[in-house]
Formats: C-alpha cells, sequence, structure tokens
C-alpha cells in the first residue's frame, strides 16, 4: 500500500442539500461532489430529486409544525407509491452481452465478495475470470474497520489475490478527504469513533488523532459534579463503525461538535446494517452516526458510497476517461447503486447482501432511503456473470 496517496481530483463546486429528513437518500446523495450534506435548523418547505433518480425518490421539507401520517400509515403510502411508478429491474440474461459492454467492474465486499469471514461461494472462481478476459477490478467498501493494509490481509487471507491498489474503503476516504482539504495545516486533532482503519490511514497522512480503540473501556463519570474534559483544538471528529461504543465515546464527540467552533463532523459512510458474521446482518454506522446526529443536531460529511469521493480518485488515479463502462456491483440499494447511478456507471445489484428480490421488484415495501432507486440488471450472486456457473 503506498504511503500517501494524495487525492488527485479537485471536488468541484459544492452544492448543499437542506432537509430535515435525512433518512433519504435523495438527501444524502445529492449533496454534491465531496456528498456533502448539512441541516438547516428551520428551512423553509422544498423539496429536491438527485441526479439520476426518479421522482419517486423525491425528498420533501414539511417544516417542524406540519402534522405526518403515522408511521404505519406513511409506510403504506410510500409503498405503493414506489410499487406504482417504479420502473422494473432486469434479471440478468445475458451475460456475455452485458460483460461485453464493461472495461472496469467496481465491487463492493460485505454481502458481495463475503460474509463476515466466509467467501461466498464461487467468488474466486469469477475473479478469475473477468481478470483472464481483461477486465479490470477494484474492490470499494464503505466498511471503515480496516485500512487498505488491513483489507489486503483479509482477502489474502480468503484465498483471493486482490493488490493493494485495487482496494478503497472509507476509512481511506476519510483521509483522503482530510488531506484533500488540507487539514493537517490547520494544526487541529481528530477525534475518532470508530476502530483502527480510520487511525492507520490517517497516520499515512500525517494527521494528529486519537479515541477509537483507546477509548473503548473509558467510562464516562456520572456521579454528582461529573463532567468529561474534551481537547478545544479537535477540529474534526470522524465517526466509523465501532464495536465498542460507549456512552464516554458519545459525549467525547457532542463535546467536541457542539463546544469547539469548526469542528467538522464526518461520517465513513450510513450504512444501517453490516455482516459481521455469515450467519445475520448487524446494525451499521447508521447506529453511532445516528446517536452523534440526536445529541449535535448537525448532519455529517458522508465520505463513503455513495458520496463521489473513492470514484472520483480512481477515475483520476487509473486514467478512467469513459465511466460508461465501468458498472458498480453492490448488494445495496441507497449505497451500492446509487453511488453507481449518480456517477455515470452501469449498475448490477447482488442479492446475496442485504436486499431481497421481493424488495427490489416492489413486491414488499422498500426500507426507508432507498425508494426509486433501481440497477440495470440484479443477479443472486456474481456468479451469473458466468453462464456455466448459473
Amino acid at each position: 500500500v503506498e504511503a500517501r496517496l494524495p487525492f488527485l481530483c479537485s471536488l468541484g463546486a459544492h452544492r448543499t442539500v437542506l432537509c430535515a429528513d435525512m433518512s433519504s437518500v435523495a438527501a444524502r446523495s445529492l449533496a454534491g461532489r465531496a456528498g456533502r450534506v448539512l441541516l438547516a435548523r428551520r428551512p423553509a418547505p422544498f423539496s429536491v430529486t438527485p441526479r439520476g433518480l426518479g421522482t419517486s425518490a423525491r425528498s420533501t421539507y414539511v417544516g417542524p409544525c406540519v402534522t405526518r401520517p403515522s408511521r404505519p400509515v406513511a409506510n403504506s403510502l410510500r409503498f405503493a407509491s414506489a410499487a406504482a411508478g417504479m420502473q422494473q429491474a432486469r434479471r440478468l440474461t445475458e451475460p456475455s452481452k452485458f460483460l461485453a459492454g464493461v472495461d472496469v467492474f467496481i465491487f463492493d465486499c460485505d454481502g458481495v465478495i463475503w460474509r463476515g469471514d466466509s467467501v461466498i461461494s464461487g467468488i474466486p472462481s469469477v475473479l478469475s475470470g473477468l481478470r483472464a478476459a481483461g477486465t479490470r477490478l477494484f474492490f470499494v467498501t464503505n466498511n471503515s474497520t480496516k485500512s487498505r493494509a488491513g483489507y489486503k490481509s483479509k482477502f489474502t487471507s480468503l484465498g483471493l489475490d486482490v493488490q493493494p491498489e485495487e482496494i478503497f474503503s472509507s476509512s481511506f476516504a476519510a483521509a483522503a478527504y482530510l488531506e484533500q482539504t488540507k487539514f493537517k495545516e490547520t494544526g487541529k486533532r481528530v477525534y475518532v469513533i470508530g476502530e483502527k482503519g480510520i487511525g492507520e490511514e490517517l497516520d499515512l497522512i500525517g494527521v494528529d488523532w486519537f479515541g477509537a480503540e483507546a477509548d473503548k473501556d473509558a467510562e464516562a463519570p456520572l456521579q454528582p459534579g461529573g463532567k468529561v474534559d474534551h481537547d478545544k483544538n479537535v477540529g474534526a471528529v470522524v465517526v466509523g463503525f465501532d464495536r465498542h461504543i460507549n456512552y464516554y465515546k458519545l459525549q467525547y464527540a457532542q463535546l467536541c461538535l457542539n463546544k469547539n467552533e469548526g469542528c467538522q463532523f464526518i461520517a465513513t459512510n450510513l450504512d444501517r446494517v453490516t455482516h459481521l458474521t455469515d450467519a445475520q446482518e448487524w446494525a451499521g454506522n447508521a447506529t453511532m452516526v445516528g446517536a452523534i446526529r440526536g445529541c449535535t443536531g448537525l448532519e455529517p460529511r458522508v465520505v463513503g458510497k455513495p458520496a463521489p469521493l473513492m470514484i472520483d480518485y480512481i477515475a483520476e488515479k487509473f486514467g478512467i476517461a469513459d465511466r460508461s463502462r465501468i458498472c458498480m456491483v453492490g448488494d445495496r440499494l441507497d449505497t451500492d447503486i446509487a453511488f453507481g447511478r449518480n456517477n455515470g456507471l452501469k449498475t448490477c445489484l447482488t442479492l446475496s447482501g442485504v436486499t431481497s428480490e421481493p424488495e427490489l421488484l416492489g413486491q414488499a415495501p422498500r426500507k426507508a432511503g432507498t425508494e426509486g432507486i433501481q440497477p440495470d440488471f440484479y443477479v443472486d450472486t456474481i456468479n451469473d456473470f458466468f453462464e456455466t456457473r448459473r
């Protein structure tokens, strides 16, 4: 893994989305070339539609005094509306024709390549077949628990021959964003909620940080007169998935964001669930981000999918000009498929992860934030890319 990977591409002009209901991917994915999302405490009512998504993905701010329907009624209305206006997803039936139109595959990892610590059956031979056909492969994960070096070790342990320069994680994206915005030159520090992947990437760019696993056993002093003293030189709080989240970490983060002027709230991703084991889904980083959002009233700058940071970096670094010949393959509509559609890529959803076929086809209610998002194709697993393996 390169010791330093400067962020080579410009983030471009920022567009800001003001929205009170940030559960919708419409609000997140329209946040411009930096994936920036800010919260307006009292904005005027308006609605927005993200690039590449239909009107069913529109997110409307209705204001704090407007009566909303009850959750069951709202869910029923959402389901009926989405099912009526949603373009039907297409199952991949001509894999040879599909592969002929793709020069580059970008794969999500959890739910596509592996589940937990188990590789999905047939995946090694699929990747080998794609490489033999001259197709370039990249692996882009929203999981921030490992650095790129850590993911290289995981690929190797699963018997997958993947090169370090083919791996991109949201922990890398957080570091790339801070480097591109010259955070180090401010002389400020970063407080991390997350695991070692974020810290390892920050070390590579020379940014001073603390927290993360070092605070896993820290206890908030809740006795009379107890308080947490925070570092007033913290200029950013990075929130990634953290299996050791605790009340001390939440308190420290909210103090930095609420008390330190200009302190940035950065989220590696907003994934609702993740695959810690192959037996079931587990609460994802949206849990940690939601806690900080709740106690600060702030919205994070999201650097993982569906924000464009990583695809912009890949296209610039590897000289990929025609994005229409790149295919994003993932198991999540609101991150993977939105990431592909918003950035001009082909998209393919695999049913080996968090999205079910009834949900995709409008036969069951969509998860909040996935309404109106459809892939170009879908498969059971990426084994379907080769007819002999179907």
